[in-house]
């Protein structure tokens, strides 16, 4: 069946493989990208699918209601996939008020305007909802933090601790609000961190990845034995095209690459392989990492269980995370001119002193 989707925050990291995934893979169907564009997004993620004859691109707000609801009463769209989100935790303790307009208003206004086209809202008819889906993408960190042991479930109760975390439960539970309440077609997803090509560069792996290679320091928060399980952005990619055809109606799905690294063995398993890729003697890197003052209301561990998704839609992670970090060292060192131009402006201070996970 065609289909139009917009798929939103399709200029940044995951959601431009998203993008790519769908384009690619579905000639038939006519892909819109939503993004404001702001210092995270970049068009140059997806130079090669913008010439695609079925991809489309909105410069959109999705905070402007007006603007969000006009984009898709003119693209009228059969699915939604929302990724579009502010994700800094350290922005998000400086500023809460931009991730609640980004990541909650921004969301309800894309469900009022897809509840607006789909269906006819002054006689709760439910006819238009036939064929349509919204796809909303979360993160685990709504669960909390976990101790030595266990892992998320879809059934985990929520438990932000930080602003970030905070307005994507908020997010999360509007999303639910509209299908209970008005019979939203949807399904969402939770992930675990995300790594791979195209990862802006105040995140933990890109922003070592430059550091090493330009000799500044591997900022670490406190001991580094912070705990996340790591998931190569094309396999997530993968996981959101399953769930977005193949999902249960009003069902979530964690998705999670099986692959818990402290943060400090992950740094020093990038320095192991940048010192071979560089020519450099061994452990010449490792010298580079620093400990610094810890983030307030730091997670000690995220874990997620994927066996849902694994067992009913047949997803799994198709790298280890070693193999996945080595696509990724060679992708950033053969885009040296992209990471360069990113990494410029006001932004530098926060790739010189702190990274997000």
């Amino acid at each position: 069946m065609k289909q139009t989707i917009i798929i939103t925050g399709g200029a940044g990291f995951i959601g431009s493989h998203v993008v790519r995934e769908f384009a690619t893979k579905y000639p038939d169907y006519t892909i819109v990208n939503l993004d404001a564009l702001t210092y995270a997004g970049n068009l140059e993620n997806l130079k090669d699918v913008d010439h695609l004859p079925n991809y489309k691109f909105e410069k959109i707000d999705i905070c402007d209601a007006q603007a969000v609801l006009e984009v898709f009463k003119k693209h009228q769209p059969t699915g939604v996939i929302h990724l579009a989100a502010e994700s800094h935790v350290d922005r998000s303790i400086a500023d809460p008020s931009a991730f609640v307009m980004t990541n909650v208003i921004g969301t309800v206004n894309l469900l009022n305007a897809a509840r607006e086209i789909w269906n006819d809202a002054s006689t709760g008819s439910a006819k238009g909802y036939e064929g349509k889906r919204f796809h909303h993408v979360s993160t685990d960190e709504v669960f909390g933090a976990l101790g030595s042991e266990g892992f998320f479930t879809e059934d985990t109760k929520y438990d932000p601790h930080s602003p970030y975390s905070a307005s994507k439960a908020a997010s999360d539970h509007f999303v639910r609000a509209y299908h209970d309440t008005y019979g939203m077609p949807m399904v969402l997803t939770n992930c675990s961190n995300n790594y791979g090509p195209n990862h802006f560069p105040e995140k933990l792996i890109p922003l070592c990845i430059h550091n090493i290679i330009n000799n500044k320091p591997l900022p670490i928060y406190g001991d580094g034995k912070y705990t996340r399980d790591w998931l190569f952005v094309i396999d997530h990619a993968k996981a959101i095209d399953l769930v977005f055809h193949q999902g249960k109606n009003g069902d979530c799905y964690n998705v999670g690459g099986f692959n818990e690294w402290q943060n400090i063995d992950l740094v020093k398993e990038l320095c192991q392989q940048l010192d071979t890729k560089l020519g450099r003697e061994p452990g010449t890197s490792a010298q580079l990492i620093t400990f610094v003052k810890d983030r307030p209301g730091h997670d000690l561990r995220y874990a997620i269980d994927a066996n849902k998704i694994n067992k009913e839609l047949g997803w799994y992670p198709s790298v280890t995370f070693e193999q996945g970090l080595a696509k990724t060292i060679d992708w950033f060192m053969d885009n040296q001119e992209w990471l360069n131009n990113v990494t410029s402006g006001d932004y530098q201070k926060y790739y010189d002193t702190q990274y997000q996970e």
